[in-house]
Formats: structure tokens, C-alpha cells, sequence
């Protein structure tokens, strides 16, 4: 765990619940869970990059990850392993130092690659099986964050969070 320097995370069943409602000018909604967004704001402050990778595009999503700090957004991606390669080597990063939260087949690629794979509750049996990490929360619903604590508890970085609130003696549990 003390190698993950990057999480990557895909939106539509991951950080929404899935559901694409549109509005009045035919724009994507996207609902956001605000635990998602708080566990992913302590990321890049841990020295973690955050990093949104997703095949659809949307204006809201560039607005949620400008709003929590995710500072590498990939919309419209087709190729999501080639797409995160490019962005590694910018980074100077490897593939085995990414985790990524996913749900589906289009995901697959780079879950296969990485060095930390982690599933939603709501994903599909495909990612569920090559993930080493399977949330109890569906996307959408704080699974980010359930996946974001696993990762800071294992790396023993979580009670750095819990002691910038005061809380941490609550960092034992």
C-alpha cells in the first residue's frame, strides 16, 4: 500500500450511483457523494495523486474535480490504459504505484495493469473478480471513500486525517 501514489477513479458508477438524468438543455446530471469528495480533498494533501478517468465528458465533472482538488481530469477516453500511460509518464509514475476504483467492463484494462485493484459493491462480476478490494457501498453511495479509507488505514496514513479533526483516537478502530 505504502506504493500507491496515484488513485484513479472512474465517475459514472463509481463516484455517481450510475444514473444519467438530463436536463432542460439536454446536459448529463450527475449526482455527487460528499464523503467521496472530502476522502478524495485528503488524497493529494497526502501526497496521492487523484485522478478522474472516464469514457463519457461532461462539464459537471470538470466542475466536481476543480470544486475537491482532483488536478488530472481524462474525459472521452476510449483507451483508458493508453490514456493513463500518457498521463504516468508525466508524472514519472508506474502502473503499479495506481490504484483505481472501477464498476465496469471498460475499466477492466487498467485494473488488470495497476497495482491496486479496487471494486465497487455495484460492480460487475468481471471487475469483482481481478479486484483485491470489493466495497461494501455501491458507487454513488460513499464507496469512493469506503475505498479511499481502506487504502489510508492499510498505508496507517488515515489517522493523519483523523488527527487534522481531532480525532484520533478514533485512529485505533
Amino acid at each position: 500500500m505504502a506504493d500507491i501514489r496515484c488513485v484513479v477513479f472512474d465517475v459514472d458508477g463509481v463516484l455517481t450511483d450510475g444514473q444519467l438524468l438530463y436536463g432542460e438543455r439536454n446536459e448529463p446530471l450527475r449526482a455527487f457523494h460528499v464523503h467521496d469528495g472530502f476522502a478524495i480533498h485528503w488524497l493529494e494533501k497526502l501526497g496521492v495523486v487523484p485522478v478522474i478517468l472516464t469514457g463519457k465528458s461532461s462539464v459537471g465533472v470538470e466542475t466536481r474535480a476543480a470544486e475537491i482538488g482532483i488536478p488530472y481530469v481524462i474525459q472521452g477516453s476510449r483507451d483508458k490504459l493508453a490514456d493513463l500511460k500518457r498521463l504516468l509518464e508525466k508524472l514519472k509514475l508506474e502502473l503499479d504505484q495506481v490504484a483505481m476504483i472501477a464498476d465496469d467492463l471498460p475499466d477492466l484494462p487498467v485494473l488488470q495493469a495497476c497495482g491496486y485493484p479496487i471494486a465497487v459493491a455495484n460492480a460487475v462480476p468481471e471487475v469483482k473478480i481481478v479486484a483485491r478490494y470489493v466495497t461494501e457501498k455501491p458507487g454513488g453511495h460513499g464507496a469512493a471513500r469506503e475505498a479511499l479509507e481502506h487504502l489510508l488505514r492499510a498505508d496507517g496514513r488515515w489517522s493523519e486525517v483523523l488527527a487534522h479533526y481531532g480525532a484520533a483516537t478514533a485512529a485505533k478502530t
